[in-house]
């Protein structure tokens, strides 16, 4: 009688499949999604069409070529999961070459290029978003201002947003301003108090646009909690370490640094705390792991925000800490069952 042999039975769950995941994950950017739509248009929902398309033609012609089954990995949903993610994350109307660009690397080589899901060392979305964040920088710095910001009065229209990203609109510098983050990092000489209250990106209805975004990603990252789908070290870690790090140099430098709840809610925190730094793969495992990897994220977050070449910090701090994931696991692993003590690494003079 063959019996069905299944590796750790209690930890299997009815629907638990990765295709739920993902699933569910995918589901849990609605939030999101929506507000950014409501903020920035159309282009948004446009970029994830493109994103999407773009991964499965990628994931199914690299499959081809690889002798793999096309259909059954398909189903699994990673490779939209990436192109969500990845549609989300860049400007509302970049051209359509660079959401294509973003999400064929993400899926050739920072995936399959590794063996496909569960092989990749680093998180794909980030890599593709590094690469055309490095490559192309000035359409990467073209984000849509809320519609009480902008001298065009109102957002793109669908058509409009279509223009923008398959063609030349003219008149997109009316609809374009720089972000928070962006508007902080380059106030040159202005003392902090200075700067909100003459640069346009740090005005309250600015401010407010991107605290509704980070606010509806929160609830979404919640609910991948709630549901298990993640455990709330990662998160926690990396808010916790992005709170402290800003909160001590605001205390000793109030006239040039910003607020911890500026730092919270602006940019990609909440986006990069609950959807980015969790992917189950690039990540650390243990739960001690996990509370290092996302404290060494928020860290590495605000030193880029403070004093690197780029507003936000989120994609270069996930891929420098996936560097560090294995060697943190190594080291951070649980006390095995009937033993008094955790395996914490080789000893000297220890036999592999």
């Amino acid at each position: 009688m063959a019996l069905l042999r299944i590796t750790s039975p209690h930890t299997q769950r009815a629907g638990r499949r990765t295709s739920w995941v993902m699933q569910m994950v995918i589901l849990a950017t609605i939030p999101g999604i929506v507000v950014q739509t409501w903020l920035f248009g159309w282009g948004t929902l446009i970029n994830l069409m493109i994103a999407c398309i773009t991964a499965l033609l990628s994931e199914a012609a690299i499959l081809a070529i690889r002798r793999r089954s096309v259909g059954f990995f398909l189903k699994d949903y990673s490779a939209l999961l990436t192109a969500v993610l990845l549609g989300v994350a860049l400007p509302p109307v970049v051209p359509w070459w660079v959401t294509v660009t973003a999400v064929a690397f993400a899926i050739i080589f920072a995936k399959q290029l590794y063996g496909g899901l569960g092989n990749n060392p680093f998180n794909p979305a980030m890599v593709g978003y590094a690469i055309v964040l490095v490559s192309f920088p000035v359409p990467m710095s073209q984000w849509l201002g809320v519609q009480s910001m902008i001298s065009a009065g109102e957002t793109l229209s669908f058509l409009q947003s279509l223009q923008a990203i398959f063609h030349h609109l003219p008149v997109i510098d009316s609809y374009t301003m720089a972000t928070p983050l962006d508007g902080f990092k380059h106030k040159d000489l202005l003392d902090t108090q200075t700067a909100f209250s003459s640069i346009a990106a740090l005005q309250v209805p600015s401010l407010n646009g991107w605290l509704w975004v980070n606010l509806a990603y929160l609830v979404g990252g919640l609910a991948l909690i709630w549901l298990r789908i993640i455990t709330w070290h990662t998160p926690a870690a990396l808010l916790g370490a992005l709170l402290v790090m800003s909160g001590v140099f605001h205390l000793i430098d109030p006239t040039d640094t910003a607020t911890p709840f500026f730092h919270l809610t602006t940019g990609a925190a909440m986006f990069g705390a609950f959807f980015i730094a969790t992917d189950p793969v690039s990540s650390c495992t243990s739960n001690r792991g996990k509370l290092i990897y996302g404290a060494g994220i928020g860290i590495l977050i605000y030193i880029i925000r403070s004093w690197g070449g780029y507003p936000d910090g989120v994609a270069f701090g996930v891929l420098l800490m996936n560097f560090a994931a294995p060697l943190i696991d190594y080291y951070t692993q649980p006390r095995t069952y009937g033993h008094k003590k955790a395996k914490s690494g080789l000893k000297v003079g220890e036999d592999n």
